[in-house]
């Protein structure tokens, strides 16, 4: 369970970006957080895992209190913590193995993470992620040489290679074309399921979010202000959040769960 409150983000003497958050996600719930460009959605996700330190209040992570900790303790806890981002932040030079394997650099000695030698079960669950999404095929591949979705995929990965208790993604489809995007997402609701994991997604694209996700928030200026199902995210929740300007919705290919790269095993 996550468990965040009166979360507050103030840069130097500005106005704070997160405003008294307060927000609990349980189980395998997949939450889609929207809202305008500067509302907030990055620097909550960033609090979470303490990319970005957060001003005041508390992040609980299945009751361990994330905000005081330092040092070895935090180190700790990121360690269930996993992220996926819209950059892919992948090692280009490195193939899609050793980019995966990334993800057991907190859990190995500082011998094994230099000369990469990892153990064999982390390389067995390597090849059972990257089989599940449909990337083992790729081990051995240089990661500048894939496509987009094809690194976001390895991205993910690694992501789960840590084991997290909760999984992030910042705007996870943003830098894909909208048939990997939806391929993406559909990836993301299925892994939550599977794994018993709460996904945080924070997504421009509402449409989207209202698709593959079983909860809206919205955030407008760092405050909450719709917290609900997608079904009931209707006009006057856009107005709201969007002060009346039209949501950012990508045009999107319809895709349906057998598209390539998405079969009904990877889904």
């Amino acid at each position: 369970m996550l468990e965040i409150s009166n979360l507050v983000k103030r840069y130097g003497h500005d106005e704070a970006v997160l405003k008294g958050l307060d927000l609990t996600v349980e189980g395998n719930s997949v939450v889609a957080i929207v809202g305008a460009s500067g509302a907030g959605k990055s620097t909550m996700l960033r609090c979470i895992n303490r990319l970005v330190e957060p001003t005041s209040g508390s992040i609980k992570l299945n009751g361990n209190e994330l905000v005081k900790l330092r040092g070895a303790a935090l180190r700790r806890a990121r360690r269930k913590i996993g992220m996926v981002f819209q950059g892919f932040n992948l090692i280009d030079r490195l193939t899609v193995m050793e980019n995966v394997l990334a993800g057991r650099l907190g859990y190995v000695s500082l011998y094994q993470a230099i000369s990469r030698r990892y153990p064999p079960a982390d390389i067995e669950r390597a090849f059972s992620l990257m089989e599940r999404v449909g990337i083992a095929h790729y081990a051995n591949k240089r990661a500048d040489e894939l496509s987009g979705g094809e690194r976001q995929r390895v991205g993910v990965v690694r992501a789960l290679m840590q084991e997290p208790e909760v999984l992030l993604a910042d705007e996870p489809t943003a830098s894909l074309d909208p048939r990997t995007s939806e391929q993406i997402m559909i990836l993301l609701q299925s892994l939550a399921s599977e794994l018993s994991l709460p996904v945080l997604i924070n997504i421009h694209n509402v449409s989207q979010a209202k698709t593959y996700t079983e909860r809206i928030v919205g955030l407008r200026h760092g405050k909450m202000i719709f917290d609900g199902a997608p079904s009931d995210f209707n006009q006057d929740a856009l107005d709201a959040i969007y002060g009346g300007i039209e949501a950012p919705e990508e045009e999107v290919a319809e895709v349906p769960p057998t598209a390539e790269g998405v079969s009904h095993d990877q889904a």
